[in-house]
C-alpha cells in the first residue's frame, strides 16, 4: 500500500521529521571527529565556534537564526520543518560531539567521516520525505534562485564557497573531507532519496511513502 503525506499522516511525517534531524545532527559530529574537513556550512560553524568559544551546535543554530533572516527580503516562508532544522540539527550536534570521540588515526579518521557522510544523506533524505519544508540554507539557496534568475549550481557554489572561506579564517578545518562532502553529499542523497521512495519530481504536493502492500490507495480527494 502507498500512503501519500496528508494531515491525516502527520504523526508519521513528524516521527520522519524529527528522526532526520537527529540522525543529520549525529552525521555532523561524526564528520567533525573525524578531523579531515567537513561540509561548507560546518566549517564555517566551527570557526565561529572556536573563535567565539561558543558551542559548535549552538553556533549552528545562531547561523541558521541569521540564515532565516535573509529569506525575509527574498519573500520565503518557513514551514514547521524549517524552524524544527533550525534549531534541532544544532541541538543533536552537541549531544553526538559530547559522546563521539575525536578520530585519533587516519583510518579511524576517514571512517568517522565516511559515515557521517553516509548518515547525513539519509537523514536529509528522511526530513525531506517528510514535506514539511526546506532547510534554512536551502531556502536561501532556491530564494536567491528566484529572486536573480541564476542557476543553481552558481548560486548554491557561491554561497558554500563564501561561508567556507570565511569559515576557514575562522579556525574551521578545511580539508580532504571538504572536497569528499562536495563531491558526494548529491549522489549519496539521490540515492538515499531512491531508498526511501520520496520522489522530488512528482506533482503532487506531498511525499510519499511506501509500505509493502501490493494493493495501491488512490490519493486522498480522489474517491
Amino acid at each position: 500500500m502507498q500512503l501519500f503525506f496528508s494531515t491525516r499522516n502527520l504523526p508519521v511525517r513528524v516521527v520522519r521529521l524529527f528522526l532526520g534531524l537527529a540522525l543529520y545532527g549525529f552525521a555532523i559530529a561524526l564528520m567533525i571527529r573525524g578531523n579531515i574537513g567537513a561540509s561548507p556550512w560546518d566549517v564555517f560553524a566551527q570557526g565561529l565556534s572556536r573563535t567565539t568559544g561558543i558551542s559548535f551546535g549552538l553556533c549552528t543554530i545562531i547561523i541558521s537564526g541569521v540564515v532565516l533572516l535573509f529569506w525575509i527580503p527574498l519573500k520565503q516562508w518557513p514551514g514547521f520543518g524549517t524552524i524544527a532544522n533550525a534549531i534541532l540539527v544544532g541541538i543533536f550536534a552537541d549531544v553526538g560531539l559530547a559522546i563521539i570521540p575525536q578520530a585519533q588515526h587516519f583510518g579511524l579518521q576517514v571512517g568517522s567521516f565516511a559515515a557521517g557522510l553516509f548518515l547525513l544523506a539519509f537523514a536529509t533524505a528522511l526530513y525531506i520525505g517528510a514535506g514539511m519544508g526546506p532547510g534554512p540554507r536551502d531556502g536561501l539557496m532556491t530564494g536567491l534562485v528566484r529572486v536573480t534568475g541564476r542557476p543553481v549550481w552558481l548560486i548554491r557554489t557561491a554561497i558554500e564557497l563564501s561561508v567556507v572561506v570565511v569559515g576557514f579564517f575562522l579556525g574551521g578545518v578545511v580539508g580532504a573531507g571538504t572536497a569528499a562532502f562536495a563531491l558526494c553529499v548529491g549522489p549519496l542523497t539521490q540515492l538515499t532519496l531512491r531508498w526511501l521512495h520520496v520522489d522530488l519530481h512528482t506533482k503532487r504536493p506531498a511525499a510519499m511513502i511506501d509500505l509493502g502492500d501490493p494493493e495501491p490507495q488512490r490519493p486522498l480527494g480522489q474517491d
